[in-house]
């Protein structure tokens, strides 16, 4: 790499510090907007265009653990002992040394392991919070780099934005950064917002070169109508020979340094086809099953995606796959279908007609005829049908959402009999654990007004300690009652918070007759609770608390006591509990 001059450096800073404090203040041109770029007047107007050995001491888990300096925005190397995250270890009863007793390769494989499942909301909280709390790295076969990147990783495959956004503002410098920035950027430009892309600029230091990013950084000045600053922002990256034809060859023409359009079109990454579209004054390009979802989203927030452009099988063929793949929104596919021309004969003969017909226009025909049914029986027979065109040639994606939509619109009472259960098994329900107002009561020790203690605040030791008397005076009368184990859950729980248990539960005993798996309680013994909370989100997978059988709730409650994890244990006991109200 050329050395820039000791001149060109100083410069080169002077200009950065405007860079970074105009680059969000200023007004900005819409630079999306193709008829801003006023190419039929030629470049000379495009200037109305709008960019880690670690300390074994472990801390007390009640003590309030002090704001950590992570790595201040001066500092240009990572220190050896970094510590990024977003939770404060006591936000969760946690500490700095959650995974210091942990072997590197087992985090690992447990991490990969729940990146394969769909996790319930509270696992996924779970995950989350024992993922992104502040912490020290493991001693073992872990590179910090190695952690991190299982973050970015994480966060970029649920699009976690906000989440991001919060790991960007509290973790200066860490290692590839600029992956993280660049999702950003791309997910802005995908949804054809300029100025939001800009601003994700401004989270990434100056010491971070990314050529993909610093490219992005002349297009915000070209937005923001910043020539000059442009200018000397494309000779660096010349010097530094982090810039390249292509690119080189749209900038000067959007800045009018070049009177010559190039009409090439670059679809390798989002940022060189965004140029293409913008430098590109009669731009047109047909995407295809290969191109990359952030150019379809792209085209479609940029209203560069016309439906009558499908005209032949081959494209339609691509939108269809690429709706499969979910690269672009299924209602176009459905919206070319609409556009197909048949006649009345073919929709009044449909069910000889679509058998001759290719799949395509065999699927088309028949979703017009669903649009034109009023008769619901009729209606359900050709969308049911359709359903099964689309199954036969792998596309099922494609038309999952709507049929479900479309059933869920029909009153049920009015669905004939033979398609009930039909109509039933393709409505997709979205479950959400919702719960209810609790209602206590008197027959059980854990759905009596003990569990207030756990969830209201600030009630008292004397009214919970009152109510435990009472419903236990009550329940032994009943010689037939028999302490369930969501009745221990609840008791271990108040005796953990200091409260006498009645003698006459024998709850030791139960205790030791119902100990939890072996490998779960060895972590949390060895006080490896970051990987013993890992464990735990894997066990609980897919389930919500709700789903959990009460020997699963008993044993998690239990460890979760013996680990100090009381925030998490109080989530359980307010959930699984109490009785509710149904919503």
């Amino acid at each position: 790499m050329k050395s820039l001059s000791l001149n060109k450096q100083i410069f080169l800073f002077f200009i950065l510090f405007i860079f970074s404090s105009d680059l969000i203040s200023d007004e900005s041109v819409d630079i999306w907007k193709k008829e801003n770029l006023n190419k039929n007047n030629g470049p000379a107007k495009i200037e109305k265009i709008a960019s880690k050995k670690k300390k074994e001491t472990r801390i007390d888990i009640n003590a309030k653990v002090p704001k950590i300096n992570l790595i201040s925005s001066s500092n240009l190397t990572i220190l050896e002992d970094s510590i990024f995250g977003i939770y404060e270890p006591n936000e969760n009863n946690l500490t700095l040394d959650m995974w210091s007793n942990s072997e590197g390769t087992r985090i690992k494989d447990t991490i990969e392991r729940i990146n394969k499942i769909q996790l319930s909301s509270f696992a996924e909280k779970v995950f989350e919070n024992t993922l992104f709390t502040i912490s020290r790295l493991p001693e073992q076969n872990m590179t910090d780099e190695e952690f991190t990147n299982y973050k970015i990783d994480w966060l970029i495959k649920n699009k976690k934005d906000g989440l991001i956004s919060t790991f960007l503002n509290k973790n200066k410098n860490f290692p590839n950064k600029s992956k993280i920035v660049k999702y950003l950027v791309d997910k802005n430009i995908s949804k054809a917002n300029l100025n939001d892309a800009c601003e994700k600029i401004d989270l990434i230091g100056t010491d971070v070169k990314e050529s993909y990013l610093d490219q992005f950084k002349i297009i915000c000045l070209i937005g923001k109508n910043k020539k000059n600053e442009a200018l000397l922002l494309i000779e660096i990256l010349r010097e530094q020979e982090l810039s390249n034809k292509f690119f080189d060859n749209k900038i000067n023409y959007l800045l009018g340094v070049s009177s010559k359009e190039d009409k090439k079109i670059d679809d390798t990454n989002l940022l060189n086809f965004y140029l293409s579209s913008i430098a590109i004054s009669d731009f047109n390009y047909i995407p295809n099953k290969k191109t990359d979802v952030k150019i379809w989203q792209y085209l479609v927030n940029a209203n560069l995606i016309n439906i009558d452009n499908f005209k032949d099988q081959n494209q339609i063929k691509e939108l269809e796959i690429a709706a499969n793949n979910n690269s672009v929104a299924k209602s176009y596919v459905l919206e070319v279908y609409k556009n197909i021309k048949f006649d009345f004969n073919d929709l009044l003969n449909i069910d000889q007609v679509y058998t001759n017909l290719d799949p395509i226009n065999a699927r088309a025909l028949i979703y017009q005829k669903t649009l034109l049914s009023e008769n619901t029986e009729t209606k359900l027979k050709y969308l049911f049908l359709l359903k099964d065109l689309f199954k036969k040639d792998n596309l099922s994606n494609v038309f999952r959402e709507y049929l479900s939509q479309e059933l869920s619109i029909l009153e049920f009472e009015k669905i004939p009999t033979e398609y009930q259960q039909l109509a039933t098994e393709n409505i997709i329900y979205k479950k959400e654990e919702t719960l209810g107002k609790i209602k206590y009561n008197d027959k059980t020790y854990h759905t009596s007004k003990v569990i207030k203690h756990f969830v209201e605040k600030n009630i008292s030791i004397k009214i919970t300690d009152k109510e435990l008397k009472n419903i236990h005076k009550k329940l032994k009368k009943n010689k037939k009652y028999q302490i369930s184990l969501m009745d221990v859950t609840l008791l271990e729980s108040l005796k953990k918070d200091n409260f006498l248990i009645p003698k006459e539960i024998e709850l030791e005993e139960i205790l030791k007759n119902n100990p939890p798996p072996a490998e779960l309680s060895n972590l949390v013994k060895n006080n490896e609770i970051g990987l013993f909370l890992l464990r735990i989100v894997e066990l609980i997978g897919e389930d919500e608390l709700l789903d959990l059988d009460s020997q699963t709730v008993y044993f998690i409650n239990h460890l979760f006591i013996e680990a100090g994890l009381t925030k998490l244990r109080d989530k359980i006991l307010i959930t699984v509990l109490p009785d509710r109200t149904k919503i």
